[in-house]
C-alpha cells in the first residue's frame, strides 16, 4: 500500500499537544495513474510510414532519355554532391560540386525554371549514389526533389566516367 507520513518536526523546548501524523492513502493515485497510461497507450495510433513514389522517366522516341531534361546528381564522400546537365559521356554543363539542402535546392529549382521555359516540359533528375556516399545523402536528396516538386526522377547506378568524374573532384 502506498502512503505518505509527515512526521511532527521538533519544537523547541515547550511541550505541546502532541499531533498525530497525517497519513495520506495513495493507493487510489496509483491506480488511476496506471490506469491512464494503460489506456492512452492501447487507444493512440501509432503514425503510418510514408511512401515517397519513385517516377521512372518516360523513354523518348528513339528509346533514350532526353539529354537536354536529364540533370545528374552524383552522391560522393563527406557530404559533397557532383551535379551536371545532361549525360555522363558529354554534359551539357561543366560538373559542379555543392552540399546538400539549400545549394541543391537552388540548383534544382533554377535548371527546372530554364528547361520548363525552353522546352515546356519537366526536368528529368537522376540520382547516382556512389560507393563511398551515405544513405542520409540519398534521402535527404530525395527530401530535395520532393520540396521542390520535381515530376520525374529515378535512382540509378553510378557510372564509371561518373566515377571519374568524382575522383578528379576528389570527392570519391
Amino acid at each position: 500500500m502506498a502512503e505518505l507520513n509527515q512526521s511532527p518536526g521538533k519544537s523547541g523546548g515547550k511541550n505541546r499537544v502532541k499531533k498525530m501524523p497525517v497519513r495520506v492513502d495513495l493507493t487510489a493515485m496509483v491506480d488511476l495513474a496506471f490506469l491512464l497510461i494503460t489506456f492512452f497507450m492501447l487507444t493512440t495510433s501509432l503514425q503510418k510510414p510514408h511512401v515517397m513514389p519513385v517516377v521512372m522517366p518516360v523513354k523518348g522516341p528513339d528509346g533514350f532519355v532526353p539529354e537536354s531534361r536529364t540533370m545528374t546528381f552524383c552522391l560522393g564522400k563527406n557530404n559533397h554532391v557532383l551535379w551536371y546537365m545532361g549525360m555522363a559521356d558529354h554534359p551539357l554543363t561543366q560538373p559542379r560540386l555543392i552540399g546538400y539542402g539549400k545549394d541543391m535546392r537552388k540548383v534544382i529549382l533554377d535548371n527546372a525554371r530554364l528547361i520548363q521555359s525552353s522546352t515546356g516540359k519537366g526536368i528529368i533528375v537522376l540520382v547516382k549514389p556512389a560507393e563511398h556516399s551515405v544513405y542520409e545523402n540519398l534521402v535527404n536528396t530525395l527530401d530535395e526533389l520532393n520540396i521542390t516538386n520535381v515530376p520525374t526522377y529515378a535512382i540509378a547506378a553510378i557510372s564509371p566516367k561518373d566515377i571519374d568524374l568524382l575522383k578528379q573532384k576528389g570527392v570519391y
